[in-house]
């Protein structure tokens, strides 16, 4: 299996929210899956748009390698759809296997048919203009987050996170630890101990009363 491929399936596996707790960093909660299901791990390209216009995104698919998945700054004009059924069907002719994007997208159902992973800041109808300056492959934030080339994207129904590239060996590390340690919780909880007891917490603030 190549290193990639390696590496995208042990994020996958691991999860948004393990890796999150690991080392990655979570992009804003408003950046959710646009369609039930999706899923995403692949490194980043990094888009910046001119806020009300998506050229970028059009010449980034053109330069996209097969994998990667497109990573989309809007600015602060997020209320248009950036992204539809079009631009979908040109990424998968391209290699490009998802989209994260702190900005609208619309043709949700044609990009639910097409199985094409893609993570938003919500859903808009009113398109975008396609004629003004932007940035492909440079540095940029997304969702609150600092995004490179080489970084990693996960998306899942608990939501983005990002990777950064020299770290990925190290986070998904942590993050199988992590998820060891849970695992072990999990058979804890089943034989009758508690969070309480199993996590350490100091109950005493808590005033309980009534029938407990």
């Amino acid at each position: 299996m190549p290193a990639d491929e390696e590496i995208s399936t042990a994020l996958v596996d691991l999860g948004s929210a393990t890796l999150g707790e690991s080392g990655a960093q979570a992009m804003r909660a408003r950046i959710t899956a646009a369609w039930p299901g999706a899923r995403l791990a692949a490194p980043a390209l990094p888009v910046r748009c001119t806020p009300g216009d998506n050229l970028a995104v059009h010449v980034a698919i053109t330069h996209a390698r097969p994998g990667d998945a497109l990573v989309v700054d809007v600015g602060d004009l997020r209320e248009l759809g950036y992204w539809g059924e079009v631009l979908t069907t040109a990424a998968q002719s391209r290699g490009v296997v998802g989209l994260v994007i702190d900005g609208g997208v619309r043709d949700v159902r044609e990009i639910h048919a097409h199985r094409f992973p893609v993570f938003s800041a919500m859903i808009a109808l009113r398109g975008a203009a396609k004629s003004h300056p932007g940035s492909v492959g440079a540095p940029i934030h997304c969702g609150g987050v600092p995004v490179e080339f080489g970084d990693w994207i996960v998306g899942d129904a608990d939501g983005v996170v990002v990777v950064p590239g020299p770290a990925v060996a190290d986070v998904i590390n942590r993050g199988r630890v992590r998820a060891r340690k849970e695992a072990e919780m999990f058979e804890a909880l089943h034989q009758g101990r508690t969070t309480v007891e199993l996590l350490g917490l100091d109950p005493s603030p808590i005033d309980v009363g009534g029938d407990t």
